[in-house]
């Protein structure tokens, strides 16, 4: 009898431990590159995607094609933002890099909050909520 109780006991044990790793897997990681990867959308129809390499693609014009590209970093849940090139020039303002806070509020979410960015296109797309596309 006793056999049969530990028998019961560790399976329970091994379908707690299988929820929380199945739980852990569903989760958006919160922090770090990998919690940014992947291709966002605002409500101006804007397109972003960000690259686990640290590059990303700006789709502004709603063509397929991306118009603005850079490179970021990420340190905990601040990212800084370095556009590299653009279809147009790069207006003067947009030369420097922008710094933002994110958080990740649930899967198919992306929200920034202000650091420092002297671009005032950028920060009029990036402070809006971004949505899973």
């Amino acid at each position: 009898m006793g056999a049969m109780k530990l028998q019961r006991f560790l399976r329970f044990v091994f379908l707690g431990v299988l929820i929380a790793l199945v739980s852990a897997c569903a989760t958006p990681p919160r922090s770090g590159p990998a919690a940014l990867a992947g291709t966002w959308n605002n409500s101006l129809g804007t397109v972003w995607t960000i690259k686990v390499d640290g590059t990303f693609d700006v789709d502004r014009n709603h063509d397929g094609k991306r118009d603005i590209w850079g490179t970021y970093t990420v340190a905990g849940d601040t990212i800084t933002i370095q556009e590299t090139g653009r279809t147009t020039p790069i207006p003067r303002d947009c030369k420097g890099p922008g710094v933002y806070k994110f958080s990740r509020p649930d899967a198919n979410t992306l929200m920034f909050t202000l650091v420092s960015d002297a671009c005032a296109l950028r920060k009029k797309n990036v402070l809006l909520a971004q949505h899973k596309k």
